[in-house]
């Protein structure tokens, strides 16, 4: 026992010598591989290559016969060779002078296939996948093709779906690639809930975000797609919807997304809290600059005392005051807000300070990710360029622009050094979408002078050849019309802010008596002049053709015996071909929070048209139409608006005005009365002609209707109606003209609006509390809905 005893002891004692001892012999051979005289080899020999010529490997790994090299460089030739895609396995030896470069190429892919698709196109897949016919295959890019299928899959709603592969070889080092797909079921949103607020209902807050419940028309709008993207965006959307209505400490707690196996489907939860709302106090401006007048930047404050406090108002301040300095030469000056909360009132102070800011130049700006879109037309966007004074709000607002362009799925800006230290790199991110549209679709619409079935279509790009031009052909007709239209905008005209652009149209219509062919064209020009407000100025020609309708005819000529036509309609048909050739100015003022689903705001227009430089027309058209949204329940979301318009024609030719010239009613002006059915009318033939002038005013309420999820898009409304349309110079060829006086007209009503997948329809029915016995009434209406 003591003999075993003394030799298992020595060999322990060896055993741990040599675990102490071999790793340190390890360790200094490793330690003198670095520090080891770099080799030199006098020829360079490539095995395993097929398709790549030998020139092209010796290129990537960099080393030269005669010249030294170390592992190290050794190290670095083998992960360029990898990089390179081409090959599956790389090994470099050294025997002898030779260096031995020994190489297994991948295989080429022959074609790449998808099956068992059908929701996604072969070429959308194609495009998602980075494996491509006649490029290199690798085991990595296969895998990372696989979740890219699946995360194209997702953004449809089909989280489920599952996707296997097949690589068959089909010889001499080619492969096709088969991706095998189980679609699966649509994943849905079952429902969306919102936990904390008070102020605004969940189905106010529902059409903040672009997530929405799904619904029978989800399969159209494809609206009830989850993405975490989409989630962080609406949490966003909602801060900002929540800041702009007064709640400054407005806080997203939370927001989840959870998936149910068993229905495939999500649960959509946003925990938030509202706070306290907060209307502006006083508003003051501080300038440490000499030379700036804070009391004389007043003027473009956007912010009052006393109103809501709206952080879209304070940004629009902030770049207000910083254009104003810098248009006074104070290229570097920063506005820098400060809010000062009164919590016992709940009114927040800001002063607005204007500082020197760093000296800070833009070296260049970097622009990446646009495949389709030029360079310019990102460019143009920035109000700076290279070697100017860097000013973040220019940038900022340099991204709304493009974001508002529609031509992107993100927009991102950011700075990175330049070789100075006084100079940033702008880095311009952005992520281009599809901008071509093709739509077709058919429709009832009663009243007029397009009433009846009709079928339309059309072909647009926003985003023309990259350029950022518009361009649009549509064609459609019904019963009694036909139209053909297209359309042509440069954004950009010679270089600045000003849009140019063109339409030719050709419209045919036919009434109960005469039919119309009108064919003409519009060269208009276009120029912001502050954010709410810009004009557009056209030239407009075009000939109008009126034919008597075969069936008042005998032999060609019109016969009194089948049709009873007023005379000063039939003057007007027999005095035809008409030429017109005018020039148009309008105003636009728009300060709506949302041209889609406006709840506040002002859209008003305004134009005059002059006709008589050349043609048969000689007339001054002047019109006005103006619509104020008012949120009137934020809690139920109840908007109200009013409306008013009115308008005015007058000739100064010895011919006077034709009836085609005059004023004619629709359900824009007045609900409840068929179109051209109030106002002058020969009381022999019974035909209405028009006024030269008209006035319209209108005040309705729209609401969500209960139980309908709002997003499928249908509300309600209640309105009340009035106008007039008076004045007619046709005396002369009218023997019994009668309601030429300004008359007032009114109805009362209900109606439906959906913002459907084919645009936005409206259904009224109007009921008349105030009409002349010559007008013509309609009580129900059916059609696009002509929001301004």
């Amino acid at each position: 026992m003591k003999a075993s005893g003394k030799f298992l002891s020595a060999v322990s004692a060896v055993a741990l010598s040599v675990g102490l001892v071999a790793p340190a012999t390890v360790a200094v051979q490793f330690a003198y591989v670095p520090s080891a005289e770099a080799a030199v080899v006098s020829r360079i020999s490539v095995e395993g290559n097929q398709r790549v010529d030998r020139e092209t490997i010796i290129g990537y790994i960099d080393v030269k016969p005669g010249q030294s090299f170390s592992n190290a460089d050794i190290d670095e030739a083998v992960k360029r060779l990898f990089s390179t895609g081409l090959f599956s396995d790389v090994r470099i030896n050294q025997v002898g002078s030779t260096l031995v470069v020994q190489v297994k190429e991948n295989s080429i892919v022959n074609q790449v296939l998808f099956q068992g698709n059908k929701k996604l196109k072969d070429n959308a897949l194609a495009t998602a996948v980075q494996l491509k016919p006649r490029g290199p295959f690798s085991q990595d890019a296969l895998n990372a093709d696989v979740e890219a299928v699946k995360q194209a899959y997702r953004q449809i709603g089909r989280e489920d779906a599952q996707v296997t592969t097949q690589v068959i070889d089909v010889g001499q080092g080619r492969v096709n690639v088969v991706f095998e797909i189980n679609e699966g079921g649509r994943t849905k949103i079952a429902a969306i809930n919102f936990n904390g607020n008070n102020a605004f209902s969940d189905r106010r807050l529902s059409e903040v975000i672009s997530t929405h419940r799904s619904t029978i028309l989800s399969y159209i709008l494809r609206d009830d797609v989850y993405s975490e993207d989409k989630l962080r965006a609406d949490e966003e959307a909602l801060r900002r919807f929540y800041f702009n209505h007064g709640f400054a400490d407005f806080q997203v707690i939370s927001s989840s997304a959870n998936l149910d196996p068993a229905t495939n489907s999500y649960t959509i939860d946003f925990t938030i809290e509202e706070g306290e709302r907060y209307n502006f106090g006083d508003i003051s401006i501080e300038s440490s600059i000499e030379g700036v007048n804070a009391e004389a930047l007043g003027g473009v404050i956007k912010t009052r005392a006393g109103e809501v406090y709206s952080a879209k108002n304070v940004e629009d301040t902030i770049i207000a005051l910083t254009e104003k300095v810098a248009g006074m030469g104070y290229a570097f000056a920063q506005v820098t807000p400060r809010g000062d909360r009164n919590f016992e009132n709940h009114t927040i102070s800001v002063v607005y300070a204007i500082d020197q800011g760093p000296r800070t130049y833009v070296e260049r700006i970097e622009i990446r990710g646009n495949e389709r879109t030029r360079d310019y037309v990102i460019r143009r966007e920035f109000d700076i360029s290279e070697g100017d004074a860097f000013n973040q709000v220019l940038v900022q607002r340099a991204k709304r622009r493009l974001q508002a362009l529609d031509y992107f799925q993100s927009v991102e800006i950011s700075t990175a050094p330049g070789s100075e230290p006084d100079q940033v790199v702008l880095v311009v991110d952005v992520v281009e979408k599809s901008t071509g549209e093709f739509n077709i679709g058919a429709g009832y619409t009663t009243g007029g002078e397009t009433s009846g079935p009709s079928i339309d279509g059309g072909i647009s790009e926003k985003n023309f050849l990259g350029r950022g031009q518009y361009i649009k052909f549509s064609a459609g007709g019904g019963q009694n019309s036909r139209d053909f239209q297209l359309s042509f905008t440069e954004p950009y005209f010679l270089g600045r802010r000003i849009s140019a652009g063109f339409d030719i149209y050709k419209s045919t219509r036919n009434y109960t008596t005469y039919n119309s062919d009108i064919i003409g064209a519009t060269v208009r020009f276009g120029l912001p002049v502050t954010q709410s407000l810009s004009t557009q100025l056209a030239y407009n020609i075009s000939q109008e053709k009126y034919k008597i309708d075969s069936d008042c005819e005998t032999n060609g000529v019109f016969d009194p015996a089948k049709c009873n036509i007023s005379p000063a309609i039939l003057q007007g048909v027999e005095e035809s071909p008409w030429l017109k050739s005018s020039v148009s100015g309008s105003l636009i003022y728009n300060t709506l929070d949302d041209i889609n689903n406006p709840h506040a705001g002002i859209y008003a227009s305004g134009t005059v048209e002059v006709a008589g430089l050349g043609g048969d027309a000689q007339f001054v058209k002047a019109f006005a139409r103006a619509r104020y949204y008012h949120t009137l329940s934020e809690e139920y979301d109840i908007v109200g608006l009013l409306t008013a318009g009115g308008g005015h024609v007058e000739g100064f030719s010895d011919q006077g005005l034709r009836t085609f010239d005059l004023f004619k009613n629709n359900d824009r002006m007045i609900r409840g009365f068929e179109y051209n059915g109030i106002g002058p009318v020969d009381a022999r033939t019974g035909d209405h002609l028009g006024g030269e002038s008209y006035l319209h005013a209108n005040a309705e309420a729209q609401f969500p209707l209960p139980i309908i999820p709002e997003s499928i898009g249908l509300r309600g409304a209640v309105f009340a109606d009035a106008a007039t349309v008076f004045g007619n110079n046709v005396n002369a060829v009218v023997n019994d003209l009668q309601s030429t006086g300004m008359d007032w007209r009114a109805s009362v009503g209900a109606g439906l609006i959906w913002a459907s997948p084919f645009g936005p329809l409206r259904i009224d029915y109007a009921f008349p509390v105030l009409k002349e016995d010559t007008d013509n009434t309609q009580n129900f209406n059916f059609g696009i809905s002509t929001r301004f």
